[in-house]
């Protein structure tokens, strides 16, 4: 197998390299059960949060808005899931389609976090920023809450996502097309 190797925050890492479809190739970073890196990586990226609330979606992302959130002095986050849940009130939804994902997903907010969300300026988090299609699920899902989504952040920004400057992010992953 072919690595690439990544390194962020001081930290190194081998990243598989894995195909994806006939003709693509990624790096595959997994940022769940990585606690040094999401540690380190929510103290660079707390530094660039000019934001009320930090939201992320289910569940790449819950370690790193955890750290964020730590860091910058708030109690608690919201996270967007990816199924409704029974205990949801009057849950609203988006719909998003990622590389990483192979069918259509949901992304839900039941209504205490449409009430946290409403009015506020929101920073959306991700570990790995390559489409944006899960941001722009994301951004959807905030307008419709009623919230204004004012930064995107992540730890890595893939391929072409690496040239927006609508994203922060702390390097760049490389996509290797076939």
């Amino acid at each position: 197998m072919d690595y690439y190797k990544l390194e962020v925050c001081g930290l190194k890492r081998d990243l598989p390299i894995i195909q994806i479809s006939d003709n693509l190739k990624i790096a595959s970073f997994v940022l769940l059960g990585d606690a040094e890196l999401a540690e380190k990586a929510g103290i660079e990226l707390s530094k660039k949060v000019d934001a009320d609330i930090i939201l992320t979606a289910e569940a790449k992302g819950i370690s790193l808005a955890h750290e964020i959130a730590k860091n910058i002095g708030e109690k608690s986050f919201v996270v967007a899931r990816k199924s409704e849940k029974s205990y949801m009130n009057h849950p609203i939804n988006v719909e998003v389609n990622s590389i990483t994902t192979k069918n259509t997903q949901k992304l839900y907010l039941d209504s205490k976090d449409v009430e946290k969300v409403k009015g506020k300026k929101i920073a959306l988090v991700d570990d790995v920023i390559s489409t944006g299609e899960s941001m722009n699920a994301l951004e959807s899902l905030v307008k419709k809450a009623g919230g204004e989504v004012v930064q995107k952040l992540a730890i890595l920004a893939e391929g072409d996502a690496a040239n927006r400057d609508d994203i922060i992010f702390l390097e760049k992953l490389p996509i290797f097309e076939i």
